[in-house]
């Protein structure tokens, strides 16, 4: 950030006054302004015994495997954001939602929130961000090829839990990104 939003005049990077963090401030019209985590809500879409997978049109990690997820945006839900990423990404519709996993990754401002969910129906597309959208079963997940450590900790819970059909909401930090996912 060179500028301020409000006045437009430069800003300096400074602890401010009460303070404890470096921010960007302005010193003409004394606007502190925070640098804040980005939210990343996301759906793991269950029918019977499959989940619903997407793999990546876009960067980070094109031709790999998520869950549809991506940023909130201002003015919705997380559970709205999440829906609505799966909407985007999968044409796909969820109903009875339920927060899953929550994944702190302080290393790039991200916190992930993962809800299960109900496919409505099986009426599901590729999306602007998809080349590929399929249901998989346990066994036929593509551990070597998922995008990112949160899908494959999400799914690694799922999996273990249904086992016991017992569901709790789950909040881990996460390490440093790793290329791959390898299972606990």
């Amino acid at each position: 950030m060179k500028f301020c939003n409000q006045c437009g005049n430069p800003v300096t990077r400074m602890i401010p006054a009460g303070d404890n963090r470096m921010r960007h401030v302005c010193g003409h019209c004394a606007t502190v302004h925070y640098e804040n985590p980005r939210i990343v809500a996301g759906c793991l879409p269950v029918w019977r015994d499959q989940v619903l997978l997407c793999r990546r049109a876009i960067e980070p990690r094109r031709g790999y495997w998520t869950l549809p997820a991506g940023f909130m945006e201002n003015g919705e839900t997380i559970e709205q954001a999440a829906a609505r990423e799966t909407l985007e990404e999968a044409c796909a519709r969820v109903r009875d939602l339920s927060l899953y996993t929550l994944f702190d990754l302080p290393h790039i401002s991200q916190v992930y929130m993962m809800f299960r969910a109900e496919l409505v129906d099986l009426d599901f597309a590729v999306g602007e961000e998809s080349l590929e959208v399929r249901l998989f079963t346990e066994s036929e997940i593509p551990w070597s090829e998922l995008a990112f450590p949160t899908i494959g900790r999400t799914l690694e819970c799922f999996f273990a839990d249904r086992r016991q059909n017992l569901f709790p909401v789950r909040n881990e930090p996460l390490e440093a990104l790793r290329t791959h996912y390898t299972p606990r």
